[in-house]
């Protein structure tokens, strides 16, 4: 509960459509302050920690999340923008693309099928319902692409943009502890499958092993990205009873 004096001003700052942006901003300039401080810790993502932020604070306030975005839907709208800003990285590592087209290419459409379809065969074994087993199949790519495909799909946007969260967290934290069990030391290699497995939060923990990891794991993200939207249907109405 607050007090009574700070509920007024709340209900009245509400009815502000901004109030949504505004608090959105606040709250991810709070969450990469706190992510700066942890060192880059993907325990402390900013969009993690933002997230949180908000929830807790709509919860404390009873504000329904439908007045929330009417402000927040400006944010909402960057999403297209953001997927279209993907072909960045793609065109900058065009030349290594052109001499590896063939090998990208296998482990991009390997690791995307094996991602989706793993995901939706657990959920599916544990007794999930098919909204929920189709929000999960699209869950190692990047929040805007993924959000999408889970709308055309029937799964649900805002529970895919939290898987998708979970995934790259744990990919960022888990990711180079696997990779050096398997002794693969190749910074291309290492990149790829932290840009294929986990996407923005995995590239950003590739790029503080080093720069060649970090372009061809956002490489990866991008092509993933690309690769998803196009298998992930296929993939869901196969899947799909």
């Amino acid at each position: 509960m607050i007090p009574a004096d700070l509920q007024t001003i709340w209900v009245y700052l509400a009815a502000t459509p901004l109030l949504g942006l505004t608090l959105t901003l606040l709250a991810y300039l709070a969450g990469h302050s706190l992510f700066a401080k942890g060192r880059g810790s993907p325990l402390l993502n900013p969009v993690l920690v933002s997230v949180v932020i908000l929830i807790l604070l709509l919860k404390a306030t009873g504000t329904d999340y439908q007045t929330y975005f009417q402000g927040a839907q400006f944010v909402h709208f960057l999403l297209g923008p953001a997927t279209v800003a993907l072909a960045l990285p793609l065109y900058r590592q065009l030349h290594t693309l052109r001499r590896s087209i063939f090998a990208l290419a296998a482990a991009l459409v390997a690791g995307s099928v094996v991602a989706s379809l793993s995901a939706m065969a657990v959920a599916g074994a544990l007794g999930a319902d098919s909204q929920t087993v189709l929000s999960l199949a699209p869950k190692s790519v990047t929040t805007p692409i993924a959000m999408g495909v889970a709308e055309q799909i029937g799964g649900l946007p805002s529970l895919t943009a939290a898987l998708v969260l979970l995934t790259g967290i744990i990919g960022a934290v888990i990711g180079p502890w696997v990779l050096e069990r398997l002794r693969i030391t190749d910074p291309r290699a290492r990149g790829l499958a932290m840009g294929t497995a986990a996407h923005g939060i995995g590239t950003a923990r590739a790029l503080q092993e080093n720069q060649t990891a970090g372009a061809f794991s956002g490489l990866a993200m991008g092509l993933n990205g690309v690769v998803t939207a196009i298998l992930v249907p296929i993939l869901a109405a196969w899947f799909s009873p």
